[in-house]
């Protein structure tokens, strides 16, 4: 893991998903811890399930393999004005009501996250986008940092050939993170509705206050950690390897505490 003795300005890059978004008490108080963080900061955000609720509405019948979405022609219409459009602009709103400077991104605007279609192999996954992380210009994210911008992105990327791509939350935020290690000190936090890693997933009090690589091997060999944790922590780790300072995870209402260390699990 990389120390703090870079001189190096900090950054926070903030990823939140779904269940924040769901609940509108939930979100508005962690957009009140997010707008009081001082300095710069990025905030990624998933969809939650609003999309499948207008989904329905639409009839659009929402499709998944092994928990992920399969993006078809109607779907990356239907996710993209959501993601995009509806809770993307909410957030932005609420942001800008608390006097945080906002703006709402997809990675498609100013070519921020360019990626490609996802190869058909044994599924296929449709419309869903695999960032290209050596095309990133991290100069752009800067342009808005330095600006006093504080962008707020949408799960989407796009093809460079004209086409929006469905694309998992806490790969952009890894991604984002990573790009911009070279020029601020970054912190990553992935929020969601744990404390943090935990051994028992039906007990909160198991939560780990740190887990190094070798914890994860062996854990992942006891099978002691559920599954929907598994994308994250990978995540995470391909982040510290690639040049990030700190990576947390923990639960999106103690924001403060997981800023500061005394919350969540810090991947070492």
């Amino acid at each position: 893991m990389n120390n703090f003795s870079s001189g190096k300005e900090k950054l926070f890059v903030i990823k939140i998903g779904g269940n924040v978004i769901d609940e509108a008490e939930t979100l508005h108080s962690f957009l009140k811890d997010f707008s009081a963080i001082q300095g710069k900061k990025i905030l990624v955000h998933g969809g939650g399930k609003i999309a499948t609720s207008i989904g329905n509405k639409l009839n659009i019948e929402s499709k998944y393999i092994d928990g992920r979405r399969i993006t078809d022609d109607k779907t990356i219409d239907l996710v993209t004005m959501v993601y995009g459009g509806l809770v993307n602009k909410q957030i932005v709103a609420k942001l800008q009501s608390l006097q945080c400077n906002a703006i709402g991104i997809t990675g498609a605007d100013a070519n921020l996250l360019p990626a490609k279609k996802r190869e058909v192999k044994e599924i296929d996954y449709g419309w869903v986008g695999d960032i290209e992380t050596e095309k990133i210009n991290p100069e752009m994210w800067k342009l808005l940092l330095e600006n006093g911008l504080t962008p707020v992105a949408a799960p989407l990327t796009h093809d460079t050939n004209g086409h929006i791509l469905n694309t998992n939350a806490d790969t952009i935020a890894s991604v984002i993170a990573t790009s911009l290690s070279g020029s601020y000190q970054v912190s990553l936090v992935f929020c969601f509705d744990k404390k943090g890693v935990l051994l028992d997933v039906n007990n909160e009090a198991s939560a780990i206050s740190k887990l190094t690589f070798n914890d994860y091997l062996s854990l992942g060999k006891s099978d002691k950690l559920f599954a929907g944790i598994l994308p994250k922590i990978d995540n995470a780790f391909d982040a510290i390897n690639k040049g990030v300072d700190e990576v947390i995870i923990g639960n999106s209402t103690h924001l403060s505490s997981l800023i500061n260390g005394t919350e969540g699990t810090k991947i070492c």
